[in-house]
């Protein structure tokens, strides 16, 4: 009796003491009441996850040291990169939407605008491996590899063996994993590539059963930079399923992009900064930013984000390029759980008489990310935006376009989650061309997707509601 007497008191004193630190924390309110939720229904269970998933007070202690080599490489980047100012965007006159862009990200997220660049879009994962498979055997000086995913299957070996391959002809060859999207490599596979030359390393390896707040911090950038003159960033990991080769999974729609010119400096700078805060290794020679020939005339900003940042720069970028957009808002995202400003901007624009288009996930690739999406489709539907289901597989794609003008891929979707936890990187084109590209695989996938009816869709199952609602209360944590 006095036992369990005992250890209700414990419980109820844990609860309001782990309910009190989330309470004084200031976090967003949404995530507050979610916290509070999980501890009162689940308080042992709600209490270990907030242990591994909740806690923000290390990060500014966490990522401390990472700032120390973005220092350095802020003057090397100065040198090699020619910054246009900002009166010189698209040489329009008078304050313009695309100038606050530019400032924006140059105070955020030191993003310098380049000029001289290429930008080219992959649509699927054929053109994405084909592309980076000529890159990589190009290579002759160095190859930047840093993925969320990479999976031991028939592509993830091929490209280990062209790695390995490389490495033994004298090519600097690093590779960079998320601890926890790689975690199913097998030992041997890592081995192999060691063995071979390859360096590899893992951004916040998952090593159960001790168990961290890290474990909330995850690497999704998908970068690749080859000799300081290519790169390649967007949607896709390395595995068979973005080239549709899985039967389970079916046909998979993505977006990619292989970029050239000045924009690959900054790429190279993100992945310089990833590896100096894992391995403590300064790369620090001009070799990495070498002198570029002359490419193209794109427009383009790489901006990264995450939660070593002052600012959430990306949800900024998606904010304000919403916020301004003028005539239309075109938009491809698989996880769509917005927060109140990114809301409030579709809203907004859709109530002014813009067109404003949706393509989400028809065909759900989990369960929970699915039903929380849902239930933003009444309040969106109301105001005006044209929401449509993907219907041909698997929509992965992350893309924005505004206005014709102004073009968004990368890796960051419309979530909480790469707005503030994920490490993510997204580039922003300003070029009509680009931006017509992306309209054509937009158009394209249209047909594939069914138009969500209001008139249909507000007289839903009773239990479509509850799951739509269930999933948003949780939709913060995710």
């Amino acid at each position: 009796m006095w036992t369990v007497a005992i250890l209700l008191l414990m419980a109820v004193v844990v609860l309001l003491l782990v309910g009190t630190v989330i309470f004084l924390e200031n976090r967003n309110p949404e995530k507050t009441v979610a916290w509070m939720i999980v501890l009162i229904v689940l308080p042992v269970v709600g209490f270990m996850l907030y242990l591994v998933f909740g806690r923000n007070a290390r990060k500014s202690k966490l990522f401390h040291h990472k700032h120390i080599i973005d220092n350095q490489l802020k003057k090397m980047l100065r040198e090699q990169t020619h910054r246009v100012t900002e009166e010189d965007v698209l040489h329009h006159g008078g304050e313009t939407r695309e100038q606050r862009l530019v400032r924006l990200l140059l105070n955020s997220a030191y993003s310098p605008l380049t000029t001289n660049n290429r930008v080219r879009v992959l649509t699927d994962g054929a053109s994405k491996f084909e592309e980076l498979f000529h890159a990589l055997e190009q290579a002759e000086h160095h190859i930047h590899f840093e993925y969320y995913i990479f999976k031991e299957d028939e592509i993830g070996r091929d490209i280990q063996r062209l790695l390995i391959q490389k490495a033994r002809r004298g090519v600097e060859v690093r590779v960079l994993l998320d601890g926890l999207g790689s975690r199913q490599i097998s030992r041997d596979f890592l081995d192999d590539l060691s063995s071979g030359g390859v360096q590899v390393e893992y951004f916040f390896p998952v090593k159960f059963p001790f168990l961290t707040s890290r474990l909330n911090f995850r690497n999704h950038r998908k970068i690749v930079v080859i000799d300081g003159k290519v790169g390649f960033l967007g949607g896709m990991n390395i595995g068979d399923e973005y080239l549709s080769r899985k039967r389970e999974i079916g046909f998979w729609r993505d977006t990619h992009l292989v970029l050239e010119g000045e924009c690959v400096h900054r790429m190279q700078t993100i992945f310089l900064n990833d590896w100096y805060f894992i391995t403590r290794q300064r790369i620090e020679d001009m070799r990495y930013y070498p002198e570029l020939e002359a490419v193209g005339d794109q427009y383009t900003q790489i901006v990264a984000s995450g939660p070593d940042s002052n600012w959430e720069s990306i949800r900024q970028v998606f904010f304000t390029a919403l916020a301004t957009a003028r005539n239309k808002v075109y938009i491809e995202t698989p996880y769509f759980i917005p927060d109140e400003s990114i809301s409030m901007a579709l809203k907004t624009a859709a109530l002014s008489g813009l067109d404003v288009r949706l393509i989400v996930q028809g065909i759900p690739e989990y369960q929970l990310t699915y039903w929380a999406s849902r239930s933003y489709f009444e309040e969106l539907l109301q105001a005006g935006v044209k929401i449509y289901k993907y219907q041909k597989g698997i929509l992965h794609a992350k893309v924005i376009m505004v206005d014709d003008e102004i073009g968004i891929v990368g890796s960051a979707n419309m979530d909480i989650r790469s707005f503030q936890l994920n490490f993510e990187a997204s580039a922003l084109v300003y070029d009509r061309k680009f931006v017509e590209r992306l309209a054509e695989d937009f158009q394209r996938d249209l047909l594939d997707s069914q138009l969500v009816e209001w008139e249909s869709y507000r007289v839903r199952k009773l239990s479509d509601r509850f799951k739509e609602s269930g999933a948003r209360l949780l939709s913060p944590l995710l």
